[in-house]
């Protein structure tokens, strides 16, 4: 592989890959030698990339408006169109407004050819009505979780019991008929999801679990893994 698509390769792989991004994985991927890699690594660099990370833990790369954009192929430009298209069907003013915002920011990015693609591309979705049909407005439970603090929720059960939770919201899953938030219990001191559609009221507490969320989720999504492992080998 001449060496321009190689450096071109490897800057992708920085972008993409998930860490930690080890010199000897970027090594494998491209197929050189550790002390080749980091040569390649110097010369991104210097022209330009910015590139942190040093010899043991890793490399991360931090965008720079100074660099070129990345390139989409067309199947690229097919599929961040369709998932865009999709985000902008669910029902959430404020992800459509921000799905049609970046999709305007892309285009603006392509080439003029590219930028046609994108705006007639042949995929579409087709969804006459909103696919998650809730008052809710979500933006202050997804405002929690970014910002890691516990909120006290009004929650409808399956008999249609009220009652009040307080939670630490992890994460928003939009599953086939519902948006769930994926939490930890501070009543029962363990993992619970909520439907958005039943929380009739929501109030944050400003009670920092920051830095948990991220752990927890993980904790959390590993457990739900194991369940549907078992779930599926006792089909069997």
């Amino acid at each position: 592989m001449p060496r321009a698509d190689r450096l071109l390769r490897l800057l992708q792989l920085i972008r993409v890959m998930a860490p930690p991004i080890t010199a000897a994985r970027l090594a494998d991927e491209t197929g050189v030698s550790v002390r080749a890699l980091y040569r390649d690594i110097d010369a991104l660099r210097a022209a330009g990339a910015r590139i942190e990370g040093q010899r043991g833990y890793g490399f991360k790369l931090i965008e720079d408006p100074s660099l070129p954009p990345q390139s989409l192929d067309r199947d690229e430009i097919e599929a961040l169109a369709l998932g865009l298209a999709e985000v902008g069907s669910w029902g959430d003013p404020m992800l459509a407004k921000a799905a049609a915002s970046v999709l305007s920011k892309v285009a603006a990015t392509l080439s003029d050819e590219r930028g046609r693609q994108l705006i007639h591309v042949i995929a579409r979705v087709f969804q006459p009505t909103p696919r998650y049909a809730s008052d809710m407005d979500l933006s202050p439970l997804r405002n929690a979780c970014w910002q890691e603090v516990a909120v006290k929720i009004s929650y409808l059960d399956q008999k249609n019991h009220e009652s009040e939770r307080e939670i630490l919201p992890l994460s928003l899953v939009y599953n086939e008929d519902c948006v769930t938030v994926l939490s930890w219990s501070c009543l029962r001191e363990d993992f619970r999801m909520f439907r958005t559609d039943r929380i009739t009221a929501l109030r944050s507490t400003d009670r920092s679990f920051r830095p948990r969320r991220v752990a927890l989720l993980r904790t959390y999504l590993e457990q739900l893994q194991g369940q549907l492992s078992g779930q599926m080998a006792r089909r069997k």
